[in-house]
Protein backbone atom coordinates (compact mmCIF):
# COMPACT_ATOMS: atom_id res chain seq x y z
CA UNK A 1 0.00 0.00 0.00
CA UNK A 2 3.07 2.27 -0.17
CA UNK A 3 2.13 4.29 -3.24
CA UNK A 4 -0.99 5.62 -1.60
CA UNK A 5 0.79 7.00 1.47
CA UNK A 6 2.48 9.83 -0.44
CA UNK A 7 -0.92 11.32 -1.26
CA UNK A 8 -2.57 10.92 2.14
CA UNK A 9 -1.74 14.38 3.43
CA UNK A 10 -2.91 16.29 0.35
CA UNK A 11 -6.64 15.98 0.98
CA UNK A 12 -8.22 16.16 4.41
CA UNK A 13 -10.33 13.38 5.92
CA UNK A 14 -11.89 13.91 9.39
CA UNK A 15 -9.76 12.31 12.11
CA UNK A 16 -12.50 9.98 13.32
CA UNK A 17 -12.83 8.54 9.80
CA UNK A 18 -9.10 8.43 9.12
CA UNK A 19 -8.77 6.34 12.31
CA UNK A 20 -10.52 3.49 10.52
CA UNK A 21 -7.54 3.00 8.22
CA UNK A 22 -5.27 1.17 10.68
CA UNK A 23 -7.77 -1.56 11.52
CA UNK A 24 -8.63 -2.10 7.84
CA UNK A 25 -4.96 -2.45 6.94
CA UNK A 26 -4.38 -4.93 9.76
CA UNK A 27 -7.35 -7.00 8.59
CA UNK A 28 -6.14 -6.97 4.98
CA UNK A 29 -2.58 -7.96 5.88
CA UNK A 30 -3.98 -11.11 7.47
CA UNK A 31 -6.67 -11.82 4.88
CA UNK A 32 -4.53 -11.30 1.76
CA UNK A 33 -1.09 -12.37 2.93
CA UNK A 34 -0.83 -15.34 0.55
CA UNK A 35 -2.68 -13.87 -2.46
CA UNK A 36 -0.24 -13.06 -5.30
CA UNK A 37 -0.24 -9.62 -6.88
CA UNK A 38 -1.49 -10.83 -10.25
CA UNK A 39 -4.66 -12.08 -8.52
CA UNK A 40 -4.99 -8.93 -6.43
CA UNK A 41 -4.69 -6.88 -9.63
CA UNK A 42 -8.32 -7.81 -10.32
CA UNK A 43 -9.00 -5.13 -7.70
CA UNK A 44 -12.73 -4.45 -7.42
CA UNK A 45 -13.46 -7.06 -10.09
CA UNK A 46 -12.05 -9.85 -7.92
CA UNK A 47 -14.85 -12.09 -6.63
CA UNK A 48 -14.82 -13.86 -3.26
CA UNK A 49 -18.18 -14.16 -1.49
CA UNK A 50 -16.61 -15.38 1.74
CA UNK A 51 -14.26 -12.40 1.85
CA UNK A 52 -17.26 -10.09 1.45
CA UNK A 53 -19.02 -11.85 4.32
CA UNK A 54 -15.86 -11.48 6.42
CA UNK A 55 -16.05 -7.72 5.81
CA UNK A 56 -19.68 -7.84 6.87
CA UNK A 57 -18.70 -9.50 10.14
CA UNK A 58 -16.33 -6.59 10.75
CA UNK A 59 -19.25 -4.19 10.29
CA UNK A 60 -17.76 -2.80 7.06
CA UNK A 61 -20.65 -3.39 4.66
CA UNK A 62 -23.34 -0.73 4.72
CA UNK A 63 -20.94 1.55 6.54
CA UNK A 64 -23.02 4.66 5.75
CA UNK A 65 -26.45 3.03 6.16
CA UNK A 66 -28.68 3.66 9.19
CA UNK A 67 -28.10 1.59 12.30
CA UNK A 68 -31.78 0.63 12.24
CA UNK A 69 -30.98 -1.72 9.34
CA UNK A 70 -27.68 -2.92 10.80
CA UNK A 71 -25.52 -0.29 9.09
CA UNK A 72 -22.61 1.62 10.55
CA UNK A 73 -24.25 5.06 10.21
CA UNK A 74 -20.82 6.48 9.39
CA UNK A 75 -19.95 9.33 7.03
CA UNK A 76 -19.06 9.01 3.35
CA UNK A 77 -15.48 9.78 4.38
CA UNK A 78 -15.37 6.55 6.39
CA UNK A 79 -16.53 4.62 3.37
CA UNK A 80 -13.89 6.38 1.26
CA UNK A 81 -11.16 5.25 3.67
CA UNK A 82 -12.45 1.69 3.62
CA UNK A 83 -12.78 1.63 -0.17
CA UNK A 84 -9.36 3.16 -0.65
CA UNK A 85 -7.64 0.54 1.48
CA UNK A 86 -9.53 -2.35 -0.10
CA UNK A 87 -8.68 -1.18 -3.61
CA UNK A 88 -5.07 -0.31 -2.86
CA UNK A 89 -4.57 -3.81 -1.47
CA UNK A 90 -6.39 -5.42 -4.39
CA UNK A 91 -8.96 -7.05 -2.14
CA UNK A 92 -11.57 -9.24 -3.95
CA UNK A 93 -14.62 -7.08 -3.24
CA UNK A 94 -16.71 -7.68 -6.36
CA UNK A 95 -19.32 -9.88 -4.68
CA UNK A 96 -20.77 -7.09 -2.53
CA UNK A 97 -19.46 -3.99 -4.30
CA UNK A 98 -22.47 -3.01 -6.41
CA UNK A 99 -25.01 -3.61 -3.65
CA UNK A 100 -22.97 -1.70 -1.08
CA UNK A 101 -21.95 1.17 -3.35
CA UNK A 102 -25.16 2.00 -5.17
CA UNK A 103 -28.09 -0.38 -4.76
CA UNK A 104 -28.41 0.03 -0.99
CA UNK A 105 -28.34 3.86 -1.15
CA UNK A 106 -30.86 3.70 -4.02
CA UNK A 107 -33.25 1.56 -1.96
CA UNK A 108 -32.76 3.75 1.09
CA UNK A 109 -33.62 6.89 -0.90
CA UNK A 110 -36.34 5.67 -3.25
CA UNK A 111 -37.51 2.27 -2.04
CA UNK A 112 -40.61 1.46 -0.03
CA UNK A 113 -40.34 0.71 3.66
CA UNK A 114 -40.93 -2.96 2.90
CA UNK A 115 -38.05 -2.93 0.39
CA UNK A 116 -35.76 -1.25 2.90
CA UNK A 117 -36.68 -3.74 5.61
CA UNK A 118 -36.12 -6.72 3.34
CA UNK A 119 -33.03 -5.81 1.29
CA UNK A 120 -30.89 -3.51 3.42
CA UNK A 121 -30.17 -5.90 6.33
CA UNK A 122 -29.35 -8.68 3.85
CA UNK A 123 -26.93 -6.43 1.94
CA UNK A 124 -25.27 -5.37 5.18
CA UNK A 125 -24.85 -8.99 6.29
CA UNK A 126 -23.36 -10.01 2.92
CA UNK A 127 -26.35 -12.22 2.15
CA UNK A 128 -27.69 -10.34 -0.89
CA UNK A 129 -25.46 -9.61 -3.87
CA UNK A 130 -26.79 -7.45 -6.71
CA UNK A 131 -26.22 -7.06 -10.44
CA UNK A 132 -27.14 -3.85 -12.25
CA UNK A 133 -29.19 -4.13 -15.46
CA UNK A 134 -28.39 -1.01 -17.47
CA UNK A 135 -26.60 -1.60 -20.80
CA UNK A 136 -28.33 -3.39 -23.67
CA UNK A 137 -26.89 -4.89 -26.87
CA UNK A 138 -28.31 -2.20 -29.17
CA UNK A 139 -27.96 0.84 -26.90
CA UNK A 140 -24.52 0.73 -25.28
CA UNK A 141 -24.07 3.65 -22.91
CA UNK A 142 -27.19 5.43 -24.23
CA UNK A 143 -29.36 4.38 -21.30
CA UNK A 144 -32.31 6.49 -22.43
CA UNK A 145 -32.72 4.10 -25.39
CA UNK A 146 -33.28 0.94 -23.33
CA UNK A 147 -35.88 -1.39 -24.82
CA UNK A 148 -36.30 -3.98 -22.09
CA UNK A 149 -39.92 -3.52 -21.06
CA UNK A 150 -42.02 -4.34 -18.02
CA UNK A 151 -45.76 -4.18 -18.76
CA UNK A 152 -48.49 -4.28 -16.10
CA UNK A 153 -50.18 -7.67 -15.90
CA UNK A 154 -52.26 -9.41 -13.26
CA UNK A 155 -51.42 -6.97 -10.50
CA UNK A 156 -47.69 -7.28 -11.24
CA UNK A 157 -45.35 -6.88 -14.21
CA UNK A 158 -44.34 -8.95 -17.24
CA UNK A 159 -40.67 -8.44 -18.12
CA UNK A 160 -39.18 -8.99 -21.60
CA UNK A 161 -35.86 -7.96 -23.14
CA UNK A 162 -32.18 -8.39 -22.41
CA UNK A 163 -29.22 -6.75 -20.75
CA UNK A 164 -25.51 -7.09 -21.47
CA UNK A 165 -22.17 -6.45 -19.74
CA UNK A 166 -24.01 -7.20 -16.52
CA UNK A 167 -21.30 -7.73 -13.93
CA UNK A 168 -21.63 -10.90 -11.81
CA UNK A 169 -25.21 -11.63 -12.85
CA UNK A 170 -24.39 -15.35 -12.74
CA UNK A 171 -23.25 -15.01 -9.11
CA UNK A 172 -25.81 -12.51 -7.82
CA UNK A 173 -29.06 -13.03 -5.98
CA UNK A 174 -30.92 -10.00 -7.35
CA UNK A 175 -30.87 -7.49 -10.16
CA UNK A 176 -31.81 -3.83 -10.14
CA UNK A 177 -32.72 -3.04 -13.76
CA UNK A 178 -33.65 0.07 -15.70
CA UNK A 179 -36.63 -0.83 -17.91
CA UNK A 180 -39.32 0.86 -19.94
CA UNK A 181 -42.72 0.71 -18.26
CA UNK A 182 -44.66 3.16 -20.43
CA UNK A 183 -44.34 5.17 -23.62
CA UNK A 184 -42.12 4.29 -26.57
CA UNK A 185 -38.30 4.16 -26.96
CA UNK A 186 -38.34 7.48 -28.80
CA UNK A 187 -39.74 9.12 -25.64
CA UNK A 188 -36.20 8.82 -24.30
CA UNK A 189 -36.21 9.83 -20.62
CA UNK A 190 -39.93 9.39 -20.01
CA UNK A 191 -41.52 6.09 -19.12
CA UNK A 192 -38.44 4.51 -17.54
CA UNK A 193 -38.56 2.76 -14.17
CA UNK A 194 -36.30 0.65 -11.98
CA UNK A 195 -37.19 -2.88 -10.93
CA UNK A 196 -35.61 -5.18 -8.35
CA UNK A 197 -36.15 -8.90 -8.78
CA UNK A 198 -34.79 -12.34 -7.93
CA UNK A 199 -32.47 -13.69 -10.62
CA UNK A 200 -33.74 -17.25 -10.13
CA UNK A 201 -37.23 -16.42 -11.44
CA UNK A 202 -38.53 -18.54 -14.35
CA UNK A 203 -37.85 -16.98 -17.74
CA UNK A 204 -34.45 -15.52 -16.84
CA UNK A 205 -31.43 -16.88 -18.72
CA UNK A 206 -27.91 -15.77 -17.76
CA UNK A 207 -25.05 -16.25 -20.21
CA UNK A 208 -21.55 -15.50 -18.84
CA UNK A 209 -19.16 -13.75 -21.25
CA UNK A 210 -15.48 -14.74 -21.09
CA UNK A 211 -13.13 -11.78 -21.45
CA UNK A 212 -9.65 -11.69 -23.02
CA UNK A 213 -7.99 -12.64 -19.72
CA UNK A 214 -10.17 -15.73 -19.26
CA UNK A 215 -12.34 -14.22 -16.50
CA UNK A 216 -16.13 -14.41 -16.62
CA UNK A 217 -17.52 -11.47 -14.70
CA UNK A 218 -19.63 -9.96 -17.50
CA UNK A 219 -22.92 -11.57 -18.55
CA UNK A 220 -25.77 -11.28 -21.01
CA UNK A 221 -29.15 -11.65 -19.27
CA UNK A 222 -32.33 -12.49 -21.19
CA UNK A 223 -35.89 -12.02 -19.94
CA UNK A 224 -38.68 -14.05 -21.53
CA UNK A 225 -42.12 -13.31 -20.04
CA UNK A 226 -40.71 -13.03 -16.51
CA UNK A 227 -43.50 -12.43 -14.01
CA UNK A 228 -42.57 -9.83 -11.40
CA UNK A 229 -44.61 -8.89 -8.33
CA UNK A 230 -46.04 -5.39 -8.04
CA UNK A 231 -43.49 -4.49 -5.39
CA UNK A 232 -40.59 -5.07 -7.79
CA UNK A 233 -40.98 -1.40 -8.75
CA UNK A 234 -38.54 0.95 -6.99
CA UNK A 235 -39.92 4.44 -6.43
CA UNK A 236 -42.63 5.80 -8.70
CA UNK A 237 -43.42 4.41 -12.12
CA UNK A 238 -41.73 6.58 -14.75
CA UNK A 239 -39.18 8.10 -12.36
CA UNK A 240 -36.37 5.74 -13.37
CA UNK A 241 -34.28 8.29 -15.26
CA UNK A 242 -33.87 10.61 -12.27
CA UNK A 243 -33.19 7.62 -10.02
CA UNK A 244 -30.58 6.05 -12.28
CA UNK A 245 -28.83 9.40 -12.73
CA UNK A 246 -28.44 9.66 -8.96
CA UNK A 247 -27.26 6.05 -8.86
CA UNK A 248 -24.65 6.64 -11.56
CA UNK A 249 -23.19 9.52 -9.56
CA UNK A 250 -22.43 6.95 -6.83
CA UNK A 251 -21.01 4.50 -9.37
CA UNK A 252 -18.70 7.09 -10.93
CA UNK A 253 -17.49 8.89 -7.83
CA UNK A 254 -15.50 6.36 -5.85
CA UNK A 255 -11.77 5.63 -5.76
CA UNK A 256 -12.31 2.52 -7.90
CA UNK A 257 -12.18 4.98 -10.84
CA UNK A 258 -8.58 5.79 -9.88
CA UNK A 259 -7.06 2.71 -8.26
CA UNK A 260 -7.58 -0.12 -10.75
CA UNK A 261 -3.81 -0.23 -11.44
CA UNK A 262 -2.61 0.38 -7.88
CA UNK A 263 -1.30 -3.15 -7.31
CA UNK A 264 0.88 -2.74 -10.40
CA UNK A 265 2.22 0.60 -9.15
CA UNK A 266 3.17 -0.87 -5.79
CA UNK A 267 4.74 -3.90 -7.47
CA UNK A 268 6.82 -1.69 -9.73
CA UNK A 269 8.00 0.45 -6.82
CA UNK A 270 9.05 -2.72 -4.96
CA UNK A 271 10.88 -3.81 -8.12
CA UNK A 272 12.79 -0.51 -8.15
CA UNK A 273 13.77 -0.84 -4.50
CA UNK A 274 15.03 -4.37 -5.09
CA UNK A 275 17.28 -3.32 -7.97
CA UNK A 276 19.40 -0.57 -6.46
CA UNK A 277 19.31 3.15 -7.11
CA UNK A 278 16.67 4.04 -9.72
CA UNK A 279 17.56 5.73 -12.99
CA UNK A 280 16.47 9.36 -13.49
CA UNK A 281 13.73 8.28 -15.90
CA UNK A 282 12.35 5.91 -13.27
CA UNK A 283 12.34 8.68 -10.67
CA UNK A 284 10.49 10.95 -13.09
CA UNK A 285 7.88 8.28 -13.71
CA UNK A 286 7.42 7.67 -9.98
CA UNK A 287 6.87 11.41 -9.55
CA UNK A 288 4.42 11.47 -12.45
CA UNK A 289 2.41 8.62 -10.91
CA UNK A 290 2.37 10.26 -7.47
CA UNK A 291 1.36 13.66 -8.86
CA UNK A 292 -1.52 12.22 -10.89
CA UNK A 293 -2.67 10.11 -7.98
CA UNK A 294 -2.58 13.00 -5.52
CA UNK A 295 -4.66 15.29 -7.74
CA UNK A 296 -7.21 12.62 -8.64
CA UNK A 297 -7.51 11.52 -5.03
CA UNK A 298 -8.19 15.10 -3.96
CA UNK A 299 -10.85 15.39 -6.67
CA UNK A 300 -12.47 12.13 -5.58
CA UNK A 301 -12.51 13.34 -1.98
CA UNK A 302 -14.18 16.54 -3.13
CA UNK A 303 -16.97 14.40 -4.59
CA UNK A 304 -17.15 12.51 -1.29
CA UNK A 305 -17.56 15.82 0.52
CA UNK A 306 -20.46 16.77 -1.74
CA UNK A 307 -22.11 13.40 -1.16
CA UNK A 308 -21.61 13.79 2.56
CA UNK A 309 -23.29 17.19 2.44
CA UNK A 310 -26.21 15.85 0.41
CA UNK A 311 -25.27 18.06 -2.54
CA UNK A 312 -25.47 17.16 -6.23
CA UNK A 313 -22.26 15.38 -7.20
CA UNK A 314 -23.25 14.31 -10.72
CA UNK A 315 -20.99 16.55 -12.82
CA UNK A 316 -18.05 16.30 -10.42
CA UNK A 317 -18.32 12.51 -10.42
CA UNK A 318 -18.31 12.41 -14.22
CA UNK A 319 -15.15 14.55 -14.32
CA UNK A 320 -13.38 12.32 -11.80
CA UNK A 321 -14.44 9.18 -13.65
CA UNK A 322 -13.23 10.44 -17.02
CA UNK A 323 -9.87 11.71 -15.74
CA UNK A 324 -9.41 8.79 -13.35
CA UNK A 325 -9.93 6.06 -15.91
CA UNK A 326 -7.57 7.87 -18.30
CA UNK A 327 -4.89 7.70 -15.60
CA UNK A 328 -5.43 4.09 -14.62
CA UNK A 329 -5.42 3.07 -18.29
CA UNK A 330 -2.10 4.84 -18.83
CA UNK A 331 -0.35 3.19 -15.87
CA UNK A 332 0.28 -0.22 -17.53
CA UNK A 333 1.69 1.50 -20.61
CA UNK A 334 4.00 3.77 -18.60
CA UNK A 335 5.24 0.99 -16.34
CA UNK A 336 5.57 -1.44 -19.25
CA UNK A 337 7.86 1.04 -21.03
CA UNK A 338 9.91 1.51 -17.86
CA UNK A 339 10.31 -2.25 -17.34
CA UNK A 340 11.44 -2.79 -20.92
CA UNK A 341 14.20 -0.24 -20.38
CA UNK A 342 15.49 -1.73 -17.10
CA UNK A 343 16.01 -4.99 -15.20
CA UNK A 344 13.52 -7.72 -16.10
CA UNK A 345 10.58 -8.03 -13.69
CA UNK A 346 9.92 -11.19 -11.70
CA UNK A 347 7.20 -13.56 -12.86
CA UNK A 348 4.47 -12.17 -10.61
CA UNK A 349 5.08 -8.56 -11.66
CA UNK A 350 5.17 -9.64 -15.32
CA UNK A 351 1.81 -11.41 -14.94
CA UNK A 352 0.35 -8.39 -13.15
CA UNK A 353 1.44 -6.12 -15.98
CA UNK A 354 0.11 -8.54 -18.60
CA UNK A 355 -3.30 -8.76 -16.96
CA UNK A 356 -3.74 -4.99 -16.69
CA UNK A 357 -2.44 -4.44 -20.22
CA UNK A 358 -5.11 -6.79 -21.53
CA UNK A 359 -8.00 -5.55 -19.38
CA UNK A 360 -7.39 -1.80 -19.14
CA UNK A 361 -9.44 -0.90 -22.26
CA UNK A 362 -12.53 -1.80 -20.21
CA UNK A 363 -11.75 0.90 -17.65
CA UNK A 364 -13.17 3.61 -19.92
CA UNK A 365 -16.27 1.53 -20.74
CA UNK A 366 -17.64 0.64 -17.31
CA UNK A 367 -19.70 3.36 -15.70
CA UNK A 368 -20.18 5.14 -19.04
CA UNK A 369 -17.97 5.38 -22.12
CA UNK A 370 -15.67 8.35 -22.55
CA UNK A 371 -17.70 9.98 -25.33
CA UNK A 372 -20.89 9.71 -23.24
CA UNK A 373 -19.16 11.24 -20.22
CA UNK A 374 -17.76 14.12 -22.23
CA UNK A 375 -21.17 14.73 -23.73
CA UNK A 376 -22.55 15.01 -20.19
CA UNK A 377 -19.78 17.44 -19.25
CA UNK A 378 -20.43 19.58 -22.31
CA UNK A 379 -24.16 19.68 -21.63
CA UNK A 380 -23.71 20.56 -17.95
CA UNK A 381 -21.33 23.37 -18.90
CA UNK A 382 -23.79 24.73 -21.47
CA UNK A 383 -21.60 23.86 -24.43
CA UNK A 384 -24.21 21.75 -26.26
Amino acid sequence: MGAIDEALQLAAIPAQDEALRASVRAFLREALHDMPADRRARSWMGYDAEFSRALARQGWLGLTLPAAYGGGERSNYARFVLSEELLAAGAPVSAHWIADRQTAPLILRYGSQAQRDFYLPRIIRGEAFFAIGMSEPDTGSDLASVRTRATPQGGGWLLNGRKIWTTNAHRSHYMCALVRTSGAPEDRHRGLSQMIFDLTLPGIEIRPIRDITGDTHFCEVLFDNVRLPADALVGEEGSGWAQVTAELALERSGPERIYSSMVLIDGWLAHLRANGAPEPAQVRLAGRLAANLAVLRAMSLAVTRRLNEGADAGLAAVLVKDLGTGFEQAVPEWIGQALRAGPAPDEVLARTLAYLTFINPTFSLRGGTRHILRGIIARELGLR
